[in-house]
């Protein structure tokens, strides 16, 4: 028995893997890593995989990055948590100072978490303890887009819409109200992203003008919906929805949390709009990769209504153990002076122009529908029938066939469903890019045979997207 299998079987007696059927793993191996370096994780028979997807989302400057280790063992011997009610610390503090600077004009108020769901519950009661603060306790549901998602605690679910992660649990969830997304792969043949994304706002606009005095907030993915298969739409329509929440007297709340740290081409996907949300929810990369920590960043406004004699009861008392950690939070700042030495936004424009043309050869491929990029993330779409984009049966898992693929090669690529999509970290090389692009389309060939090489179950849900 090798050492991977080894890792593997003691594993699988002990442990529930996320955002998983374990029963797969009787057939699909587990891969036990022992080690990371910049876009590489090696397992433990010395088999490298490069981190296409930067580990959910989370890697921007690679595995065992020199300057984030450091940071952190300086940290380490210095204080390593502190609770931060009546107390604080240094590299919380100066991260806070950062944040405030770097994000849009009028965010001024930090509040941290430990992830990213538990930051869009952060954003969520404090727009709603903020109304009941300043006596508008009916302004209390919430507006979300189709297709969304925002996290897995109950209240992040409630806000959004993708089946898979929510129909089981609908009975736990809080009445919200949905409008169609501004989804730009459901564009009209020959319309542009911009006019379909501002037609889109008449939904938004129409519930506005009709829930506007029971809504406390509208909560959207800015510019790209994650999980609900990299879905992307153009930033009139976030200009649009900040207007009209300022006309209406509703709150927006940016789940930046995926997309925020220049995955979209800038810091903030909220800078290519012009404008500042109510609520900034940041997470992921806001660490590098290392450490649990989330931000949610707000305004004065929001923190004025909370801020009275303590009889009044107007505070907002909600907590977390590791709120603020100092070892996450120099982690972060170590982060922050990464993307301020080395230039990393304008650096990743010839990134992204490489994925780009790396991939254009895809977009005339019979069963890709779309191959749709923003900033430094690409997606390519699998169909069934490319002129009606007909979407392959989620049960035949063909998102699957390309993982498989891609690992026997040496990449991890994790589908979305049928949706094939590079998230790698900002330290990946021209080359790399390469290969990616070669080791996805050999993928995308095998996927899109005819004949289907995994089970096929019975219809459980359908229109359900396997996460892959």
């Amino acid at each position: 028995m090798g050492l991977n299998n080894q890792w593997m079987q003691r594993d699988l007696a002990v442990l529930w893997h996320p955002c998983t059927q374990m029963k797969d793993h009787e057939k699909l191996p587990l891969i036990p890593i022992k080690r990371g370096e910049g876009v590489w994780l090696e397992d433990f028979e010395g088999k490298r995989y490069l981190d296409a997807v930067s580990s959910w989302w989370v890697n921007v400057f690679g595995h065992a990055n020199p300057r984030i280790n450091q940071r952190i063992k300086d940290q380490v011997d210095q204080l390593e948590h502190v609770i931060l009610a009546g107390f604080s610390h240094q590299p919380v503090i100066e991260l806070s100072e950062r944040l405030v600077k770097m994000t849009p004009e009028g965010l001024t108020r930090c509040f941290y978490a430990d992830n990213g769901s538990s930051c869009i519950e952060v954003a969520m009661k404090m727009s709603f303890h903020y109304w009941i603060n300043r006596g508008q306790p009916a302004k209390k549901r919430f507006v979300t887009l189709s297709n969304s998602y925002h996290g897995e605690t109950i209240a992040a679910m409630s806000v959004g819409d993708v089946p898979l992660f929510t129909e089981t649990y609908k009975a736990l969830l809080l009445d919200t109200i949905k409008v169609p997304s501004p989804d730009c792969y459901l564009r009209p043949e020959g319309m542009s992203w911009e006019e379909h994304s501002r037609n889109l706002f008449a939904a938004m606009e129409q519930t506005l003008a009709e829930h506007h005095d029971t809504v406390a907030a509208v909560i959207v993915e800015p510019l790209i919906q994650g999980a609900g298969g990299m879905r992307m739409y153009h930033p009139v329509y976030l200009k649009l929805l900040r207007e009209a929440c300022d006309r209406y007297g509703v709150h927006l709340i940016h789940d930046e949390i995926a997309v925020g740290f220049g995955r979209t081409g800038t810091m903030f996907a909220c800078e290519q709009a012009g404008i500042t949300p109510d609520f900034l929810c940041l997470s992921k990369a806001l660490t590098g990769g290392y450490l649990p920590l989330a931000a949610c960043v707000t305004t004065d406004e929001v923190y004025s209504a909370f801020y009275d004699d303590y009889p009044t009861l107007r505070a907002f008392l909600h907590s977390h153990s590791y709120t603020g950690n100092p070892l996450a939070c120099a982690a972060a700042l170590a982060t922050l002076d990464i993307f301020e030495e080395d230039n990393v936004i304008e650096n990743n424009k010839a990134l992204a122009q490489r994925m780009a043309s790396a991939t254009a050869h895809l977009a005339d491929h019979p069963n890709v529908a779309e191959v749709r990029q923003t900033g430094m993330v690409l997606a390519i779409e699998m169909v069934k029938d490319k002129a009606s984009k007909t979407a392959y049966p989620w049960q035949e898992r063909r998102g699957l066939t390309v993982f498989q693929h891609a690992l026997e090669r040496g990449a991890l690529l994790r589908p979305l469903g049928s949706v094939v999509y590079f998230l790698p970290p900002y330290v990946i090389t021209p080359e790399q890019i390469d290969f990616l692009a070669e080791v996805a389309s050999e993928g995308i060939d095998i996927a899109t045979r005819d004949k289907v090489s995994v089970a096929v179950p019975k219809d459980f849900h359908p229109g359900f997207r396997d996460p892959g």
